[in-house]
């Protein structure tokens, strides 16, 4: 069988247990088409680049899938049929990645407070500058 990233994109109107819900309905269309779904990550909702059916946001998902390509196919087909999926896209690849997706690491990276405790108001003594001397009359700078 083969291995498949799929990742959708789910209306900003729905709430996270419909997206789970979503997920739960589309992973039942795989295994019953003799395919398994592994890693399943909920990016939560995110800011669109552009307006997607008047909509500037949507719940991120994805699936890591093992499964032959009549039943991604039946999947994608149901999809298109959904008012609540704006978009989905299915990659195939040669391995799936162990661990968390980038845009979980992003994510948990965006989180950490920034800066530490610096204070970024003075930066203190510049020891490696002397002193810069009085100033010259605007006509000497000429």
């Amino acid at each position: 069988m083969a291995l498949y990233e799929h990742v959708f994109l789910a209306r900003q109107d729905v709430s996270s247990q419909q997206v789970e819900a979503l997920v739960e309905q589309y992973k039942g269309v795989i295994e019953a088409n003799g395919g398994k779904v592994g890693r399943i990550e909920h990016w939560g909702l995110k800011s669109l680049t552009y307006r997607i059916n008047k909509n500037r946001k949507a719940h991120y998902a994805l699936m890591d899938i093992d499964a032959p390509a009549p039943a991604v196919k039946e999947m994608e087909r149901q999809m298109r049929f959904n008012e609540d999926i704006l978009r989905f896209m299915t990659v195939s690849v040669e391995a799936h990645e162990e661990g968390p997706s980038a845009m979980l690491q992003k994510r948990d990276r965006d989180d950490r407070p920034r800066g530490g405790d610096r204070d970024r108001g003075d930066r203190g003594d510049r020891g490696d500058r002397g002193d810069r001397g009085p100033r010259r009359p605007r006509e000497d700078r000429e």
